[in-house]
């Protein structure tokens, strides 16, 4: 479907019906993405309502001009610039802004789409609950990006993905027609879920510009540890044991190696690792229980198991707040000496828990023998999602080994399918894995993703390009 790109007589179109606050300067924060991969280009519209949303979304679709859904610009796939194509309207969430209620009875919260996510977790602190939707751009990451992505995070284990701390959603879809379905219930049986299948979209078949969203009771006592561990199976077999004796108390699990600490060194990111001797693995693990005290106790309990069974050798438990906060901070930090470095090859992938070491060990095999390259495995082992990222010889850069991303990649990904995971467990798809959506994803699965984006979004005005070519 040809799209056609945005005029001068189409913006003033626009004008008619929005106010001066609307139109933005189409600055590098609306046409870049944190990874550099993409610039695009657009004019940047911002409405501050669902019925100015609508308003644009209607006009776009009579025109036959294509919308680019800018949420907090945070995303790693390009789903937020159109690089290629005729112009579109890059048609941003930041002004939807508003907390449109609090219900503490109901542990629910209904926020506009262009809410930042820490400014739902403070509201939620207000009143004495927990938003546990937690990463690292989340002082700058929206509600509806989050929700049209899937988000995951460090809490997922606990907590679930985006799509399980939602009740409901409002959204504009294709036509300009706003689908009110911000309910509060709990229990809805109502016909086919147009919740789910929004979320994780990535505004291909509506924009989101409203949730309801779900809050947790903050637990009032909170431990967090830094674990050594011989071998990614260890560590497993440690979540097992975690799991026998605290159950549903395990917010986050997350695995550490070396090399993410060695980057930070390289770099001058962030401070030493904490145990001594800088292990080869490590995990981050967090309990939180309702009762005043005990999580502590609790966290040491574990501690005192694995080094029993022989499944940790060392390790820091935080005995204070501001211990606990440098622990994260560091798990943060990661990421930053990673981008410094530069990598060559990054994947963001998850595979059946159980997998998961014969993955580390496959694919390792498989780098070595294309060529010498460092590797930072990390991420959070909960929920089986690991960033297995691949870099560049020590003193040398990406851009001379960029010729072989395709080929490291491809390596990667084929083991993570043949072991029955997935290439993308938490960024979505955007425009940078469209290729890998079409390789490794199920015919019928693609037959009926494209069947939807026909009957919702038939101009395909919607992120073109985005999720599917």
């Amino acid at each position: 479907m040809m799209l056609n790109p945005v005029t001068e007589a189409f913006v003033a179109k626009l004008r008619e019906g929005l106010p001066e606050a609307a139109f933005r300067e189409a600055s590098d924060a609306y046409l870049t993405e944190p990874r550099g991969k993409y610039r695009g280009k657009g004019v940047v519209i911002a409405p501050a309502s669902a019925e100015e949303v609508a308003f644009v979304v209607k006009a776009c679709a009579e025109a036959r001009v294509g919308i680019v859904p800018h949420s907090g610009g945070t995303g790693l796939v390009g789903g937020q610039v159109m690089p290629e194509g005729p112009t579109p309207v890059v048609l941003s969430l930041a002004r939807m802004n508003r907390i449109r209620g609090i219900y503490p009875a109901e542990n629910a919260l209904v926020a506009e789409a262009g809410v930042i996510l820490a400014d739902v977790q403070s509201a939620a602190a207000s009143i004495g609950r927990l938003f546990p939707l937690s990463l690292a751009s989340e002082g700058s990451a929206r509600i509806g990006g989050l929700l049209a992505t899937n988000a995951g995070g460090v809490n997922v284990l606990r907590y679930g993905n985006a799509r399980a701390q939602c009740l409901g959603l409002e959204v504009v879809l294709a036509d300009g027609t706003i689908w009110n379905g911000l309910t509060r219930l709990r229990k809805d049986n109502t016909g086919y879920d147009l919740r789910d299948l929004m979320i994780g979209s990535e505004g291909s078949l509506g924009i989101i510009t409203a949730a309801t969203l779900i809050l947790a009771p903050r637990p009032r006592s909170v431990a967090t540890a830094l674990l050594s561990v011989g071998s990614p199976d260890d560590a497993l077999k440690l979540l097992t044991l975690a799991q026998e004796r605290l159950g549903q108390t395990i917010s986050a699990f997350e695995l550490l190696s070396h090399m993410g600490f060695d980057f930070m060194a390289e770099t001058g990111v962030g401070a030493p690792c904490p145990i001594a001797g800088g292990p080869e693995w490590m995990v981050l693990a967090e309990i939180g229980l309702s009762a005043e005290t005990g999580a502590e106790e609790a966290m040491m309990g574990l501690f005192e198991a694995a080094l029993e069974a022989g499944l940790a050798q060392d390790g820091v438990i935080a005995s204070s707040e501001a211990q606990r906060a440098a622990l994260w901070k560091m798990r943060e930090e990661i990421p930053e000496a990673n981008r410094r470095i530069g990598a060559i090859s990054s994947h963001d992938t998850s595979v059946p828990l159980s997998a998961i070491p014969g993955f580390i060990a496959r694919a390792r095999a498989a780098i070595e023998a294309i060529g010498p390259y460092r590797i930072n495995c990390f991420g959070h082992l909960g929920d089986g999602n690991l960033h297995y990222n691949v870099y560049p010889p020590k003193g040398e850069t990406k851009a001379a080994h960029a010729p072989r991303q395709r080929e490291i990649q491809t390596a990667v990904h084929d083991i993570v399918h043949a072991l029955g995971g997935s290439f993308s467990a938490e960024h979505g798809i955007g425009r940078l894995k469209v290729e890998d959506l079409e390789r490794y994803a199920d015919p019928a699965k693609l037959a009926a993703m494209r069947a939807i984006k026909q009957a919702l979004d038939p101009k395909g005005i919607l992120n073109p390009g985005a999720v599917l070519r």
